[in-house]
């Protein structure tokens, strides 16, 4: 395993992977420190994460509690990705709408038209975290190499 020192150096490989694979597990821990996991659909740009979600879900009440998230791409098992990182509410109005649009004007499967979950930009219930990572990892598992970025 290679440990890089700037995004850039893992940037094309990662952005190219995951918005083949769209879904990724993602766990978090809940309220009595166990972890919980679930697929979510992230967007990404550059190294900073995207999870259009529910405000009120049982995961906010976890982050509440704990901010930090382990999200694992595994659509071909020898060469998965995993992300450790945390999580913030966005709760600006004009950042909420600008990452509704971009949900909404990239194309599928990355992209897709949020309003059918959430209603609207506006809706009580709908929520954006933003993701930061502090350590990517790009394994080939195959060829017992890989890439590690740590903030």
């Amino acid at each position: 395993m290679t440990t890089v020192t700037s995004f850039k150096d893992i940037r094309d490989d990662f952005l190219t992977t995951v918005s083949k694979i769209v879904w990724c597990n993602v766990a978090t821990l809940d309220t009595k420190g166990r972890p919980r996991s679930r697929v979510l659909h992230p967007m990404w740009e550059g190294s900073t994460g995207w999870i259009m979600t529910g405000r009120q879900s049982l995961k906010a009440k976890h982050l509440s509690k704990n901010p930090h998230l382990s999200l694992a791409y595994v659509a071909e098992p020898f060469t998965p990705i995993y992300v450790e990182a945390t999580a913030q509410w966005i709760d600006d109005p004009t950042q909420k709408e600008r990452i509704w649009e971009l949900f909404k004007n990239t194309p599928e499967p990355y992209g897709y038209d949020p309003a059918p979950f959430f209603g609207s930009v506006d809706s009580v219930g709908f929520g954006v975290l933003n993701i930061t990572p502090w350590l990517i990892e790009l394994y080939d598992l195959m060829g017992n190499s890989g890439q590690v970025w740590k903030a």
